[in-house]
């Protein structure tokens, strides 16, 4: 059985983190929510009670537990509790249509679906129309309908009548996220304990991680973005704030609140948290960390984040959810505008400690540095594989390499470059053209707040380069000068042959990436396209 060290700790499974970080330090801080504060000890016995309930209603070995709801204590112990009885986890993205939710859970076919107060109508009626869930557990604060959970907790915690706990280990599945569904039919992603730990492991020694910390969860909890930071916490016995939901003015009262050290965040949240009108009102002085991750983060972006907390040690991360999330790192050294190491800002960093990075052609050849091809990924963090989908699962693993999709080169030093998703590319008159070199120049012209380059249809080149923009406050740019400067800093073909502008702003996926999609659509209409 795989074993893992983390700070001093063997492990070989997440329910070690959490019962380690209990023993070690009870009355320490772990959770805030919602202006309530749990510790480690009583978090373990939530958690116990939890898996005692579901054990008492089934579930088993193998089985699955889904959660409906918004950032929460209780999706946080939700982390743990299932596995404590050997059951999976599904946390679901409470934004979904119904058509949508009901697959996902078709898909999964959980026994138990624990909803938060406010979703309880949905969940009930995705129990009607979806036999094989036995129970619909309500939970949440302040709403007579949310009593099930916190009572079947409180009495069984106040009997000390806990199941005996029979917690899986090592590569079996505790996580099953739904990931894709922007291209089509979600695809549910399994990580183990293996997965989670070799990710564990390999943060909190990466970031420089301290225990009791205080860390901020901000992005939702039914992706691992977020979710893989809980497992940090247990690993630090140290204490995470959630907020239910990303609001940059609670961002910043929040962290200048809790002095918080460590915080997430993606591109999209940085701009909105820079933009925020009080911003430099705020004392952020605690923040000791920060990782950027999920998008590329463009380089005006990156100077304005510098310029903003100097003293901060800022992180970028590549990764994905089949990645558990980490893949790559850009240590804070590389975070500076002058110098030799400023060339490596506009990378995503070096292969992480606990994964080797590639990059291949379209048959799957190794290609030397400084050639563009599709990013591969293989380690111990590298997911279980795709639900009930081993066709897919054998295409993405091929060779033994998880095939990401993304596009980009590593150089000489084996820093990785982005150049956007391989679906992504535009092949205009026979030419390969990378969105994001393009929206790396757009973003530094000062009239331009967010930019998003797209292939749309041209009669002779088959794709022309399109961008979209949106201007900031009070300023006034058209196409030509647009175009223009984009002819002065990239090659002619690279360059946007016509600019739309949006006053609205781009259209976001859960983790806050502009779906491209959602853009090419108006364009493609009509048309055969293959980028989907």
């Amino acid at each position: 059985m795989k074993e893992f060290t983390i700070r001093g700790n063997r492990c070989t499974g997440i329910a070690d983190l959490l019962f380690n970080a209990a023993q070690k330090a009870p009355h320490a801080p772990a959770v805030s929510f919602g202006g309530n504060t749990r510790n480690w000890s009583e978090v373990a016995s939530r958690c116990r009670a939890a898996a005692t309930l579901f054990a008492s209603l089934g579930v088993g070995r193998g089985d699955r537990v889904a959660l409906l709801g918004l950032n929460s204590a209780v999706c946080f112990e939700s982390y743990y509790s299932p596995a404590l009885v050997g059951a999976m986890f599904v946390p679901l993205n409470y934004r979904l249509a119904t058509r949508e939710l009901r697959e996902c859970l078709e898909d999964c076919t959980p026994s138990v679906l624990l909803a938060e107060a406010e979703f309880a109508g949905t969940a009930r009626e995705m129990q009607r129309q979806c036999g094989f869930i036995r129970q619909v557990i309500v939970y949440g604060r302040d709403n007579p309908q949310a009593g099930d959970y916190e009572r079947s907790l409180a009495d069984i915690m106040a009997a000390g009548g806990y199941a005996e706990l029979s917690p899986s280990t090592g590569d079996d599945p505790i996580l099953l996220f739904y990931t894709g569904g922007t291209t089509g039919k979600s695809k549910g992603v399994m990580l183990s304990h293996c997965n989670m730990l070799s990710n564990t492991a390999c943060a909190v020694d990466a970031y420089l991680m301290e225990e009791g910390w205080n860390f901020i969860i901000l992005g939702p909890l039914f992706h691992l973005a977020a979710g893989a930071r809980i497992f940090s916490t247990a690993a630090l016995c140290a204490h995470v704030l959630i907020l239910a939901r990303f609001s940059a003015a609670d961002v910043l009262e929040s962290v200048a609140r809790y002095r918080v050290q460590s915080a997430t965040l993606v591109p999209t949240m940085i701009q909105m948290l820079l933009d925020h009108p009080r911003f430099s009102e705020y004392d952020l002085s605690s923040l000791e960390m920060v990782a950027c991750g999920a998008a590329p983060l463009s380089l005006a972006l990156q100077r304005r984040l510098l310029e903003a907390l100097p003293n901060a040690r800022q992180y970028q991360t590549y990764g994905m959810t089949e990645a558990s999330p980490i893949a790559t790192i850009l240590d804070p050294e590389y975070h500076v505008t002058e110098g030799p190491k400023a060339a490596k800002l506009g990378s995503v960093g070096r292969a992480a400690s606990h994964v080797e990075v590639a990059v291949v052609d379209s048959e799957d050849h190794f290609l030397p540095a400084g050639q563009i091809g599709e990013v591969v990924v293989r380690g111990l963090n590298i997911m279980v594989g795709y639900w009930r989908q081993p066709e897919l699962t054998a295409e993405a693993m091929r060779g033994g390499w998880y095939h990401t999709g993304d596009a980009g080169y590593l150089d000489d030093e084996g820093f990785l470059f982005l150049e956007g998703r391989v679906k992504d590319m535009i092949v205009s008159g026979g030419e390969n053209v990378y969105p994001i070199e393009v929206e790396n120049v757009l973003s530094d012209h000062p009239a331009v707040k967010e930019c998003a380059v797209i292939g749309i249809p041209h009669e002779v080149w088959g794709e022309a380069v399109h961008a979209v923009v949106v201007l900031e406050a009070e300023t006034a740019v058209g196409e030509v000068e647009l175009i223009a400067y984009c002819k002065e800093n990239l090659a002619g073909y690279k360059c946007p042959v016509s600019v739309s502008f949006r006053t609205e702003p781009m259209p976001l996926s859960p983790v806050n990436k502009v779906l491209k999609t959602e853009l090419r659509k108006p364009f493609w209409e009509g048309r055969k396209s293959q980028l989907v």
